[in-house]
């Protein structure tokens, strides 16, 4: 009995407190903090700490320790005054976030998360990151795919009426998912204005041009870090995906060519809500086998 509610206890997000190095404060969620392996969460574009609930509460279940967080810009976490955003201010945040870690942590990164932590991996000496697990995402990625992405986000920048019509709206977004997303599920992905509408958690700042074709300028930087990255390396990628595809893993391992590759059958981009069990099975794969090594070195 003792040990299932230890269990569970270590399921539970646990807030805790952090702001950036310019003053910004992140809204942090530690679950299992005793817990051994370190695992930090970084979301894609457009997200928020909840894209990890799931795999997080898992894996803490497992006995590790699960950091994740809202970038700058999202969900609860701070803006930026005047709406300046720039992709090295996110490296930053992702570095500071790690360096308060007890230990260096396997980063799970998905999407903007895992080029994040793609540069740090092969930038930083020594090492930042124990591990690295990329969630469908490569140093060139699908326009295709990304196009769809922003699509989505700017398409309604005066809200909605109701969180029944932002369900509509997500359901027709992520048709792969059979449940519509309850007003419990919204809130956290919603704010309501002064005008009474609900509006997506994001800065609508972060979707101005400067960032977005930053984001363009960054490829050479990723891939000359790519080529730096000696951790461990798990790409996981969508089967249905349309950010990700054979010829930009393929590219991406012959940059990192101790990467191990494993496709998600039926999942989209949307990888880890769409395939959480195959998700979370992966990445508590990769880690026994890290600590494997561990013991036999």
């Amino acid at each position: 009995m003792q040990s299932i509610l230890v269990r569970m206890e270590s399921c539970q997000a646990n807030p805790a407190a952090f702001s950036t190095a310019d003053g910004l404060p992140l809204a942090v969620d530690v679950r299992h903090a005793a817990g051994k392996p370190t695992l930090l969460f970084a979301h894609g574009f457009g997200q928020t700490r909840g894209a990890w609930n799931a795999a997080a509460a898992t894996i803490a279940a497992r006995g590790c320790r699960c950091v994740t967080f809202d970038s700058r810009g999202h969900g609860e976490s701070g803006r930026m005054s005047g709406g300046d955003y720039h992709m090295q201010q996110f490296v930053d945040d992702l570095l500071a976030l790690t360096h308060a870690q007890p230990e260096p942590p396997i980063l799970v990164g998905a999407s903007m998360g895992g080029l994040l932590g793609l540069v740090a991996a092969g930038e930083v000496r020594p090492p930042p990151f124990r591990a690295l697990v990329l969630v469908d995402i490569t140093p060139r990625w699908e326009t295709a795919g990304v196009e769809r992405i922003l699509a989505f986000m700017q398409a309604h920048p005066d809200g909605f009426v109701s969180y029944a019509e932002a369900a509509e709206q997500i359901a027709s977004y992520l048709p792969q998912r059979r449940e519509r997303k309850s007003e419990q599920q919204l809130r956290p992905l919603l704010r309501e204005g002064a005008d009474g509408r609900l509006r997506w958690h994001w800065d609508p700042a972060l979707l101005s041009g400067d960032l977005i074709s930053e984001s363009e300028r960054y490829q050479p930087r990723l891939f000359a870090a790519a080529a730096k990255v000696e951790v461990p390396v798990l790409l996981l990628s969508g089967e249905r995906s349309d950010v990700v595809s054979q010829h930009t893993v393929e590219e991406f391992l012959a940059l990192v060519p101790h990467a191990q590759h494993m496709q998600v059958p039926g999942a989209t981009h949307m990888l880890a809500g769409d395939a959480n069990d195959a998700f979370t099975a992966a990445i508590a794969g990769f880690i026994e086998d890290l600590e494997s090594a561990v013991d036999t070195a």
